[in-house]
């Protein structure tokens, strides 16, 4: 394998000066940063990055830590994220805690032990900050989940306010008996709920259920068949998000009942088949982009900057109308 003395050797100079131009951080002469580049790609070498990282006490990976990998939401969280690092020279570990605290544990401490720069983190519902540990030692930035602290950065989404204009859009497309299924595993279902309830008050409707549930397709699935096998059956399903939404719409299709003729299906987020089954779904879509790299920037200001001041970015929906909620 070769060795950073082998560079040198090749490129005529020091140890010391390959460290240098590798790192990019102090004034090289130019004719110097060629020899020593070239010398590099000659011999194709690749630094130890786990033994710079000791020595510098900084590592060039985040890491990213979510709570469902198959959730389309999260990959393309993910991707966001993995974009925005790679631009800086930094790479991502990504875990995935499926709703689990202790396997959320188990991933913060790991990322810990392997000298991670900091952490992007969608929390669990038990996740405590101020309990922790390792929390004043690795920068964190929050997404999708708020957690009760002034002491982190988070990047989130107005869920009440996108809840209630999907729910509007139902009223006005003349359903009056709508049913919300709302994931029970963070505050995201619990804001979303909000926004459906304050909507239908202010039409002063009620809803022929609310239920709060694990948010994976199977739930969906089987909490909105037993709402569609009921006498006062919805005619409408609201889901707070897009594993929710793909159980509801399989139980509509199973049901025999036609979208939307007898029963409308609208959630969040904005998947590829969403858009490609017919009829396509009503969705508000989060901007899962602005929210990976929003959050990254921020980590970086974090890791840079460790006594600035916490930020909370709070971005907006864009509900995009289709098929699947036309009107009665």
């Amino acid at each position: 394998m070769t060795s950073i003395k082998d560079v040198a050797k090749a490129a005529g100079v020091s140890t010391a000066t390959v460290s240098r131009v590798l790192a990019n951080n102090a004034p090289i002469k130019p004719e110097t940063r060629e020899r020593v580049l070239k010398a590099v790609a000659d011999l194709n070498y690749r630094p130890n990055l786990i033994a710079r990282s000791l020595r510098v006490q900084k590592s060039a990976k985040i890491g990213l830590v979510v709570s469902d990998i198959r959730n389309p939401f999260f990959t393309a969280i993910g991707r966001a994220v993995e974009d925005a690092a790679y631009e800086q020279g930094y790479s991502v570990l990504m875990c995935n805690t499926d709703e689990d605290p202790d396997k959320e544990e188990l991933y913060l401490n790991l990322l810990y032990d392997e000298n991670v720069a900091g952490v992007i983190f969608s929390p669990t519902h038990q996740f405590d900050i101020h309990s922790q540990t390792y929390n004043k030692k690795m920068p964190f930035v929050i997404i999708d989940r708020a957690i009760e602290s002034n002491d982190v950065d988070m990047v989130l989404l107005d869920n009440v306010a996108a809840a209630y204009e999907l729910t509007e859009h139902l009223i006005r497309n003349g359903y009056k008996k709508l049913a919300g299924l709302f994931g029970d595993a963070s505050t995201t279902g619990q804001e979303r709920s909000r926004g459906f309830h304050k909507a239908l008050k202010d039409h002063h409707l009620n809803p022929v259920a609310a239920h709060f549930i694990s948010p994976r397709i199977q739930q969906g699935y089987e909490t909105a068949m037993n709402l569609l096998n009921q006498p006062n059956r919805p005619d409408a399903i609201f889901t707070s998000n897009s594993m929710l939404t793909a159980g509801a719409y399989k139980a509509a299709r199973d049901s025999k009942l036609k979208v939307p003729a007898d029963v409308a299906v609208v959630g969040f987020d904005d998947t590829t088949w969403g858009a490609l089954v017919d009829p396509p779904i009503t969705v508000i879509e989060q901007p899962t982009e602005e929210i990976g790299r929003t959050a990254t920037e921020l980590l970086f200001q974090r890791i840079q900057e460790p006594s600035r001041s916490p930020k909370t970015v709070i971005l907006k929906g864009l509900l995009i109308a289709r098929g699947s909620s036309k009107g009665k």
